[in-house]
């Protein structure tokens, strides 16, 4: 069969998505919110960074792109305008059964590519039962960490509506960053210091509302964002998640395949 059009699910015939899952059953669910991201970038900005990556990992993997959203777990950023929440219960049903239908049709592997910190919790439950109570081999990357350690260096760090998450959207639709409308930002370093007090590995603190982070909705200092660095970032994040996941995958088959296996005597002995 030719080489398929797009790699996206929806945009595909039954026969091309048949083919395509025989050929190699991968499919890659987009993780991502619809909230507020200050004056210069859209409501859109988690979803449209998750679908931009994951079509570009889905080339490097050949792998189909689920219609993953673009709704997530977000009631941190409900003060503010724009923000449209699902309840955690809600969007791990979304994902299980949107990963299930997959499953029954041929899918043996889901990569599940996050953008919003918000939905990980939810995630990792959905993850386990994916695997656990239909068989599905599950990855789930968090995509911002890994734009984080790749180019926060250079950008201040992962912050809400700043420059790494600007140059998703230029690697996507550049027509939607308004850098000419960024009239303000919190206070960077009260930002990183509630940024890094939530992120460390042994304690998880409780915040119910993005302004204890930043009090106008966003921090950071996107005004150098360009389209060639928005490009070179896309490129170096889509490279370093297939190459992991697709290391990670055969690992897992090698570990599962035998536990199957196991499970299906015991079954049938």
């Amino acid at each position: 069969m030719s080489k398929l059009p797009t790699r996206y699910f929806i945009d595909l015939t039954q026969p091309e998505i048949a083919a395509q899952l025989k050929k190699n059953p991968l499919v890659i669910f987009p993780a991502g919110s619809v909230e507020q991201h200050g004056p210069h970038l859209p409501t859109g900005t988690d979803i449209f960074a998750s679908n931009i990556i994951g079509h570009a990992v889905a080339e490097r993997l050949d792998g189909l792109v689920l219609p993953g959203g673009p709704l997530g777990v977000t009631p941190m950023h409900m003060p503010f305008e724009g923000t449209i929440t699902l309840t955690p219960e809600t969007y791990m049903n979304v994902v299980k059964e949107t990963c299930i239908s997959t499953a029954k049709h041929g899918a043996r592997r889901c990569l599940i590519l996050n953008w919003h910190e918000g939905n990980i919790p939810s995630l990792s439950i959905a993850a386990d039962a994916l695997h656990r109570d239909h068989g599905i081999s599950v990855v789930t990357v968090q995509a911002c960490y890994i734009a984080a350690d790749l180019y926060g260096h250079e950008c201040g760090g992962l912050t809400h509506g700043g420059e790494i998450e600007v140059l998703a959207i230029l690697a996507h639709r550049p027509e939607l960053v308004h850098l000419d409308r960024i009239d303000y930002s919190s206070d960077a370093e009260h930002g990183r210091k509630m940024d890094k007090l939530r992120r460390t590995r042994a304690f998880q603190p409780v915040l119910t509302d993005i302004r204890s982070i930043a009090a106008t909705g966003w921090y950071g200092s996107p005004e150098h964002a360009t389209v060639d660095k928005a490009q070179r970032m896309l490129t170096d994040i889509a490279d370093a998640i297939a190459d992991e996941a697709a290391e990670i995958f055969q690992q897992l088959d090698g570990v599962q395949g035998g536990v199957a296996e196991v499970r299906h005597l015991q079954e049938v002995s």
